[in-house]
């Protein structure tokens, strides 16, 4: 009964009897082909070996005249990682575009005058491309003018300022003044120790007095003289005259009582209304004074305003003009390579060359900066979660197969990227690996390939690939037991393209069959030269800052033999190169 097992990968210095029956396939079988017929040969070999087991069971003991390669299972350090192709760009690429405005109705863009050949290599600093300025210089031109205009209008309107804050103070000091008067005049005639009414009432009592004095004078006379008219002694005209006398005395004492009547009743309220009139007029006349120093200084301050803004406004323009003047000569923000801009519609195609127009925020050039790469590449959703930023990675581009580079991963998509339409269920991850030192001759688009460390499993027991046949949900080797072959089921741990690590199943020491149907003659005599850290470099890192520390086997975590959980196929359906077979762990577990 013929049975389909998985192919034999490349055995390196391992000296096999037949060389013309028996070729090395591994390394040839490299990549996406190599896993997608491993998945085909193990899908045959799961109905295949689904009845030569049967027959395995009966009679485990091949016959001696059929010749079989052995492995030795020994202990040793398996490097994981993962392996896919992608194309190098810039990790620094910069967009030079074009930043003139169009400016008015009539200019549709800006003309290319000169600018540097495509491909050239350029310097920080080195002139890119040099744009049509002559209607800006015209504009900034015309702009100069009307700025040294706003500017004086502005100083005008400041000193305007300045005088009004000037004539405000003195109106409001003189409008002070007047109330300080009018109060002042107001105290005074109404004081009562020395004010203007009392010394005017002080006044008129005296002079009643006086009046009632010479009354008293002319009254004591006037009889003096009608007794000596009795005795004879006066005449009759001198008796007259007396009571004349009398009558004018009696006279100025009514005048000056009704006169302090005056004074007291009248004139005292009139002059003591006028003046507190007088008062509250000055009081009124400082409040205007107020309302119109305010109404002055904020026109005068309007006026300042509206000149400072059309002063900014037309700096800024000029300022404007200025900076278009200057963006018309385009420098390298960074050394890199010139590429040009294209920009294809369904109307038409724009073409980077002398004498061409760009428009405002049209792309020019790009210009990656080559001294600093990455490569730009996907990983398979069956991977996705053993890859996280900063696993080291190691690099080689194609056009440079000798020359290695280190480097790290920098970024994992969150999404699937879009699949074709040839393969719209393979969902991949583009994830973005950085070259960590300076390069020399690579250019973007290159094809590369990265070798992703995702981590080193330390002294564990390891055979090839290619020993482990899977018949339904198990994994089994065969295995030389005391010169006979017997079919021994194992559990698989974690795995890379070429060996997967047993966990449960095999000891140190036991040789297993690397061609279980018998495609060459048996070579027993030769020795163990197939190693599981032959594909690695002493140098290469392993895991996040070399974290090489193994991964958790509680029992809770630790793949039990016969657990459909854990044992997995030895080869499983991935997209990409070097992946290999997959056992019952990954990397995370």
């Amino acid at each position: 009964m013929a049975t389909t097992l998985p192919e034999r990968a490349d055995v390196p210095g391992f000296d096999v009897p037949s060389a013309a029956t028996v070729e090395s396939t591994g390394r040839n079988r490299r990549g996406r082909l190599g896993r997608k017929l491993l998945l085909v040969v193990l899908v045959a070999a799961g109905a295949g070996l689904a009845g030569f087991a049967v027959w395995t069971l009966a009679s485990d003991v091949r016959g001696p005249d059929q010749t079989l390669v052995f492995y030795t299972v020994k202990r040793a350090d398996l490097p994981i990682k993962v392996t896919e192709n992608g194309s190098l760009q810039s990790q620094k690429t910069t967009e030079i575009r074009c930043e003139v405005e169009n400016v008015g109705y009539e200019r549709q863009g800006t003309q290319i005058l000169t600018i540097v050949p495509a491909g050239e290599d350029v310097k920080e600093g080195d002139l890119l491309v040099e744009l049509d300025s002559a209607l800006i210089q015209d504009r900034l031109d015309t702009q100069e003018l009307a700025t040294e205009k706003a500017r004086s209008q502005q100083i005008q309107a400041d000193a305007k300022l300045e005088n009004r804050k000037t004539q405000n103070e003195t109106n409001l000091a003189e409008a002070e003044l007047k109330v300080k008067l009018a109060q002042l005049t107001l105290e005074q005639y109404e004081d009562e120790d020395g004010g203007t009414f009392q010394l005017d009432l002080q006044l008129i009592d005296l002079a009643i007095q006086e009046a009632e004095l010479k009354r008293l004078i002319n009254a004591t006379n006037l009889a003096g003289i009608e007794e000596l008219k009795k005795l004879g002694y006066r005449s009759k005209g001198q008796l007259e005259g007396a009571r004349l006398q009398a009558l004018s005395a009696d006279k100025q004492v009514a005048t000056q009582v009704s006169l302090r009547k005056e004074l007291v009743e009248y004139t005292y309220k009139k002059e003591k209304m006028t003046r507190e009139g007088a008062v509250a007029t000055a009081k009124r006349a400082l409040e205007q004074v107020k309302v119109d120093n305010a109404a002055q200084l904020m026109q005068a301050e309007a006026a300042k305003n509206e000149a400072d803004r059309l002063l900014e406004k037309e700096e800024e323009k000029l300022a404007k003009y200025k900076e278009q003047l200057v963006k018309c000569k385009i420098y390298a923000p960074h050394d890199g390579m010139v590429t040009y801009a294209t920009e294809n519609s369904r109307y038409s195609r724009s073409r980077i060359e002398e004498g061409a127009t760009v428009h405002q925020r049209q792309r020019i050039i790009t210009l990656p900066d080559l001294s600093v790469m990455e490569v730009k590449t996907t990983v398979h959703e069956s991977v996705l979660d053993w890859i996280q930023e900063g696993l080291p990675a190691t690099i080689t581009v194609e056009a440079f197969p000798e020359r290695k580079y280190k480097g790290s991963v920098k970024s994992v998509a969150v999404l699937a990227d879009a699949g074709e339409w040839h393969s719209s269920d393979v969902k991949v991850y583009t994830t973005i690996v950085t070259i960590d030192e300076k390069v020399e001759r690579l250019k973007p688009g290159m094809s590369a390939v990265v070798d992703i460390h995702v981590e080193r499993v330390e002294d564990v027991l390891s055979l090839p690939v290619q020993a482990v046949v899977q018949v339904a949900e198990d994994n089994w080797c065969y295995v030389d037991e005391n010169g006979k072959v017997e079919l021994r089921k194992v559990t698989l741990g974690k795995t890379n393209e070429k060996f997967v690590e047993i966990r449960e199943g095999l000891k140190e020491g036991e040789r297993v069959v690397l061609n279980p149907m018998s495609l060459v003659d048996e070579d027993e005599g030769k020795g163990n030269e197939i190693n599981p850290e032959g594909d690695s470099d002493e140098g290469d890192v392993y895991g996040i800052d070399g974290d090489n520390e193994k991964p958790d086997e509680s029992p809770s975590n630790k793949p039990a033999a016969g657990s459909r959980d854990t044992e997995k196929k030895p080869a499983s359906k991935g997209r990409g190169r070097g992946r290999g077979a997959r056992g019952g762990g990954s990397p995370k577990e």
